[in-house]
């Protein structure tokens, strides 16, 4: 009876305690793999003007800094693709480094080659991009966004 069961609850309770329940968490390695492949995602994205996907991978607090130092917000910067006031032609980005801060903050940081057109006026550049990154929602969103233009001497 009653010695029986609580023998039953005592294996029980120790079956319990020696299972792992905590959350799966990728090697830093992986990570930083599935950052790059989001950013690249993300340009891709912006490249092609496919504002639903761009939507989902910027945080509804996005900040981008652009190269002459202007805030823009997602809404503004979404908006102006969308419209077509921004096109991106090419958006080439060259090593992207990983910066990991815990599980669920990252910075990134690469050089690109941008071509594209800001209200029907033609630019090409090369540009340093340093972009934060959090993990909301079971997935990566950009938060900050931050441009500086490369100006050969």
């Amino acid at each position: 009876g009653r010695l029986q069961d609580r023998d039953h609850r005592a294996r029980l309770t120790r079956a319990g305690a020696a299972c792992d329940t905590s959350p799966v968490v990728q090697p830093d390695a992986s990570r930083a793999d599935d950052l790059r492949d989001t950013e690249r995602i993300r340009l891709r994205a912006l490249v092609a003007g496919d504002v639903e996907t761009a939507r989902d991978m910027h945080a509804d607090d996005f900040q981008l800094i652009n190269p002459a130092g202007g805030s823009i917000s997602k809404a503004a910067y979404l908006s102006m693709i969308a419209s077509g006031d921004l096109q991106y032609l090419v958006w080439d980005p060259e090593n992207i480094a990983v910066r990991l801060f815990g599980t669920d903050a990252a910075a990134i940081r690469y050089r690109s080659v941008i071509d594209g057109k800001r209200d029907g006026e033609s630019f090409h550049g090369r540009y340093w991009h340093t972009d934060t990154y959090e993990r909301r929602a079971d997935r990566w969103q950009a938060v900050w966004s931050h441009a500086t233009e490369i100006i050969d001497p």
